[in-house]
């Protein structure tokens, strides 16, 4: 159930459901969703369409993200301190590996999609910049859960496979924490990350730690396309144009943190 009694946290946290996935919520679904009072929800849905944050349709009585984040969004100087930087990056690191390239970030324990280029194969995958996907799942997430300090990772294992229903994915899904621990050994041993079908079948995702000249890690770069072209003995010819992708970024990016 979500912890709804700071009014911040309660607007924040209720935002944070409205996704590419699900644009919209009625009042009861979201209630049932989250597991709070439905007038508790109304009364913030209706205070956050006000001062624009949320629109609703008149006709559905649906609630979606309104022009006010956009205008907020724009505000936030991401895009010239992080992303203008890697693009250029990024699309040579597709251009060499030939398969679909993305950055990603670790936020609410989830990834967070920061940046994507397309295969030059054509092939596309179902992912947005902007979307989540989940940690536990994925090339990217599971590299971001590998390199969180101890603390914080354990705290993050404990939240993501506590759940009541935690998802799998396909039948290659880790859903066991024990599993998982052992598998983020591995990954900090051998400095990245395969995701062999376990978010989609038929997909396959290598990914690495980037690390700023801090030498903390900030973000994950991944490459992913069909398994049917992902041969085990490449794996190192991919980890290795990753690597050479990741310190291009370590040095256009500096001291920066993205979040």
């Amino acid at each position: 159930m979500l912890d709804l009694t700071s009014s911040v946290h309660k607007t924040f946290a209720l935002l944070e459901y409205f996704t590419v996935q699900k644009p919209e919520w009625g009042v009861t679904e979201l209630s049932k969703e989250i597991g709070a009072n439905k007038s508790t929800v109304f009364r913030f849905l209706a205070q956050m369409q006000a001062i624009g944050i949320l629109d609703k349709d008149t006709y559905t009585e649906r609630y979606r993200l309104g022009l006010k984040l956009f205008e907020l969004g724009n505000r936030v100087d991401l895009r010239s301190a992080f992303i203008e930087k890697t693009h250029p990056v990024l699309e040579s690191v597709a251009k060499d590996i030939t398969e679909t390239v993305h950055i990603g970030v670790l936020k609410n324990r989830k990834v967070l999609y920061v940046d994507k280029v397309e295969s030059p194969h054509g092939l596309r995958i179902s992912s947005h910049i902007g979307s989540f996907n989940p940690a536990h799942a994925t090339g990217l997430g599971k590299v971001l859960l590998a390199y969180l300090p101890d603390e914080v990772r354990n705290e993050t294992l404990d939240f993501i496979f506590n759940q009541d229903e935690l998802k799998s994915y396909t039948t290659s899904t880790i859903i066991d924490k024990t599993h998982m621990i052992r598998e983020l050994s591995l990954i900090r041993v051998n400095q990245y990350a395969i995701d062999k079908e376990e978010f989609e079948m038929g997909l396959i995702c290598v990914a690495i730690p980037i690390f700023n000249q801090n030498q903390q890690v900030v973000a994950s770069l991944s490459a992913s396309g069909p398994a049917s072209r992902f041969k085990e003995n490449e794996i190192q010819r991919y980890v290795d144009i990753l690597k050479k992708g990741a310190k291009g970024i370590q040095e256009k990016i500096g001291t920066f943190k993205l979040l």
